[in-house]
């Protein structure tokens, strides 16, 4: 059942300065907002009324100002987290061939089993390039195996709960901050990052764009 929603009206005045008179022109933007909790799955990642509500604080504005960042030409920073499996995967095992590490929201979500399944059918095409295709979420490793299991797909995905990799990496959020960030990186051999690719609403762009960067290098 749809969400009932409340509205307002903003006004914004403007003085014409004209002669002899002068004149003000008021001009008015109405917007409706939930009043009832209301839940939308948008590209991974729930949304209730609040977040279009809640401002946001100095200090975590701050914060997004100041984070970290990994950049281009920069070492990729280590980390070790879980693969589907369970098992322990650090970055530094993937040293001495090229390394597709793309973040992405959640599983299941459609954009984010569009551009699972775009990785898979493109798969032989990362392999033949030399490179390893690693993809990693918020999720637990239960929910990555089933995903993998269901969608058939052949690479690694890591799982970083609690999204410690994803803040080091300085991934951006979009709407500001309530949808987990669609981010890409290609590594080079030495793990030095050579290209940074975002398109949140676009998400199987991320495999032309990478393929179509290894293949140039």
């Amino acid at each position: 059942m749809a969400a009932s929603s409340s509205s307002f009206t903003l006004c914004n005045h403007t003085t014409l300065h004209t002669l002899p008179q002068r004149k003000t022109l008021v001009t008015k933007t109405h917007f409706s907002v939930p009043t009832k909790s209301s839940e939308s799955n948008f590209f991974g990642s729930r949304l209730t009324h609040s977040s279009y509500l809640s401002p946001v604080s100095s200090s975590s504005l701050k914060s997004l100002i100041f984070a970290k960042q990994v950049n281009k030409g920069q070492a990729a920073p280590d980390f070790t987290l879980k693969d589907q499996n369970g098992k322990p995967v650090s970055l530094k095992k993937y040293k001495g061939k090229p390394v597709v590490l793309y973040f992405y929201p959640a599983d299941e979500s459609p954009g984010c089993t569009k551009q699972a399944c775009a990785f898979r059918d493109s798969y032989e095409k990362f392999k033949k390039a030399g490179a390893e295709v690693i993809g990693i979420s918020g999720d637990d490793s239960a929910s990555h195996k089933a995903f993998a299991s269901k969608y058939k797909l052949p690479y690694t995905l890591l799982s970083d709960e609690g999204n410690k990799v994803r803040k080091d990496w300085g991934v951006p959020g979009d709407l500001f901050g309530a949808l987990p960030g669609r981010q890409t990186y290609v590594l080079d051999k030495n793990g030095v990052v050579q290209l940074i690719y975002n398109n949140q609403f676009q998400p199987e762009k991320h495999i032309d764009e990478t393929l179509k960067f290894l293949k140039a290098a």
